[in-house]
């Protein structure tokens, strides 16, 4: 297939990338920054499958040229994934680039023909459920806050009803608490998760003093990037919707031990009273996403728990250190 991953060279874009290019599909990334060094050293065996387009997601005439060269699928992954203070500074953007943008490319999608469309959402959009319920499925009744679970949750709404009045083969997915490779922040990025924060603190060569476990469903990048893929390949989906996720809620902080146990020298623990910590929780701890929707459909489920991941990014560090 032909894909085009907008937003493509951010944290989840760069891992969904490299999926979709080890199943042979040919990818073309389309984001305002260039790819980085070491992802440009990673993707090299796949130079003849991977272009990289730099562009704003708001210029509509160049997006339309693009699109108009042929792509069977197409994600919405460009975001402002915002915490508070993006929040107080950013909040039109956050709505513009959210929701507003998508606009223009749903409906170049319908005219150019493209079959498939999925829409990166988030986990956010379920708000003040994910304090309410057990566990948060995609029937469960949502109650976003922030400006940034707002705009998510609105830009699914706008999905789906766009589908329902121009015929287009769309798609939502929520993801859980993602964390991996080739995370970073920026401008458009102030909420890093806790394994990036913690591994921040190592590469200083400092203890990572967490302010609290930090329990949430987290879910390995690569895992998230193969079941969009899974999604982006279905021929027909029977819903228009799907959590992304473990499912299965564990700490941050054990997650920083097992991996600095993989290297001798590194500490992660509690901070302790009134001892000082740079790492922020970004918010409280929410209810796990049921996976029995992806699970029962499409067999789907993460390879990577605790342990695993810590193993997997441990490796990956050694080698890209420089992108932390």
């Amino acid at each position: 297939m032909k894909i085009v991953i907008f937003g493509g060279t951010g944290f989840v874009g760069l891992n969904l990338a490299e999926v979709l290019l080890a199943r042979g599909h040919d990818v073309t990334l389309y984001d305002r920054k260039q790819l980085p060094a070491g992802a440009e050293r990673s993707f090299a065996d796949y130079r003849e499958r991977l272009t990289v387009v730099q562009g704003e997601i708001t210029d509509v005439e160049r997006i339309d040229a693009l699109v108009k060269q042929g792509f069977d699928a197409i994600v919405l992954g460009a975001a402002i994934t915002a915490g508070d203070h993006l929040e107080r500074t950013n909040t039109s953007s956050i709505l513009e680039i959210n929701v507003m943008a998508q606009m223009p490319i749903l409906s170049t999608a319908v005219r150019r023909g493209v079959r498939r469309v999925v829409n990166l959402s988030s986990a956010s959009a379920y708000g003040a459920a994910g304090q309410r319920y057990p566990v948060l499925d995609e029937e469960t009744p949502c109650d976003p806050v922030s400006f940034y679970a707002i705009s998510k949750f609105t830009s699914e709404r706008s999905v789906a009803r766009l589908a329902e009045l121009r015929g287009g083969d769309f798609l939502n997915v929520r993801l859980s608490a993602v964390f991996g490779p080739w995370e970073r922040i920026g401008k458009v990025r102030d909420t890093p998760s806790l394994q990036f924060q913690i591994l921040a603190d190592f590469a200083r060569g400092e203890p990572a003093l967490m302010p609290g476990p930090g329990i949430k469903d987290w879910i390995y990048a690569p895992d998230a990037a193969e079941a969009v893929a899974v999604l982006i390949e279905a021929e027909r989906p029977r819903h228009r919707l799907y959590n992304i996720s473990t499912g299965a809620p564990w700490s941050a902080l054990q997650w920083g031990e097992a991996f600095a146990a993989l290297h001798p020298g590194l500490e992660c623990r509690l901070a302790a009273p009134g001892e000082k910590t740079v790492i922020e929780l970004h918010g409280p701890d929410r209810a796990p996403l049921s996976v029995a929707r992806m699970a029962d459909e499409f067999g789907w489920r993460a390879r990577f728990g605790r342990a695993e991941s810590a193993a997997a990014m441990s490796a990956w560090w050694t080698q890209h250190k420089e992108a932390i």
